[in-house]
């Protein structure tokens, strides 16, 4: 069966990883707490799809992620890079132009 375009990963993912990169400029994130906050966003993604995420967006610098312990347990917790801001900066002036022409038509002149 098809998938229809308003579930297909690969037509968001670039919006996925601007808004991960986003929160982690403002604050380290963890995996399931960014779950959580996509979730919350209409992104429904499994940990099979956010770890490679998180993982692919630290293998290009623009985040570095320690493990964290409290107790027995720990989590590994992400923190934007210098690289990561730049990156984020430049998704933003990307998604604003791209914004921009989406909705020109509907701007009354």
């Amino acid at each position: 069966m098809a998938r229809t375009t308003t579930d297909d990963p690969d037509l968001y993912a670039g919006l996925i990883r601007l808004h991960v990169l986003h929160h982690a400029a403002h604050e380290p994130i963890y995996g399931l707490a960014m779950m959580e906050e996509l979730g919350r966003h209409g992104y429904k993604l499994s940990p099979g799809t956010l770890y490679p995420l998180l993982h692919g967006l630290e293998k290009k610098g623009y985040m570095k992620s320690t493990l964290e312990r409290d107790g027995r347990s720990g989590r590994r917790v992400y923190r934007i890079t210098p690289a990561g801001r730049r990156a984020l900066a430049a998704g933003k002036a990307k998604v604003r132009e791209l914004f921009g022409e989406l909705f020109e038509d509907t701007v009354p002149h």
